[in-house]
């Protein structure tokens, strides 16, 4: 036998001869994808062969992940209303999400309701009358608080 044929077992970690480290970033990102193709497809077998177990789990999942898309369409909605708050009182992102949940507490709503109701405002229809109160309300003591704290003054300049 030549020293050719006789291979030696791959060490993990150590890089094959002829092969560098994006060759191996490759073959090892297809081996996780076709895992995880072998998987999804035999979840897909077993819900389709009507094992009790498995469509157990299926419904399971469809509710978790009818929950997890509510779940982020909320969010989108609190990350845009936190936006227009950053746009219209010059602030942070913390600084507005505060806000918003000042807000939401103080007329006792869901935060994604709050946020919901302002995009709605800012497209033209009327925000509720307790929402309205209690945007103004901490919003006025926002500007109290934040009043001479980095802003800058008329006339004047920031240094």
């Amino acid at each position: 036998m030549t020293r050719e044929a006789v291979r030696q077992p791959a060490v993990p970690g150590r890089l094959q001869p002829g092969r560098t480290r994006r060759d191996r970033e490759e073959v090892h990102a297809m081996q996780r994808t076709t895992m995880i193709q072998q998987e999804w497809w035999d979840l897909r077998a077993e819900a389709t062969w009507g094992n009790t177990p498995a469509g157990q789990d299926v419904v399971a999942l469809r509710a978790e992940n009818d929950q997890l898309r509510r779940a982020l369409a909320g969010r989108a909605v609190i990350d845009q209303a936190r936006g227009m708050v950053m746009v219209l009182t010059p602030c942070r992102r913390g600084a507005a999400r505060k806000l918003l949940v000042d807000v939401s507490r103080k007329c006792d709503a869901r935060l994604p309701e709050v946020a919901a109701a302002l995009v709605a405002a800012w497209e033209g229809k009327p925000l509720p009358a307790h929402m309205q109160r209690a945007l103004r309300r901490t919003l006025r003591r926002f500007h109290a608080e934040n009043q001479g704290c980095g802003s800058r003054q008329p006339g004047g300049s920031s240094r």
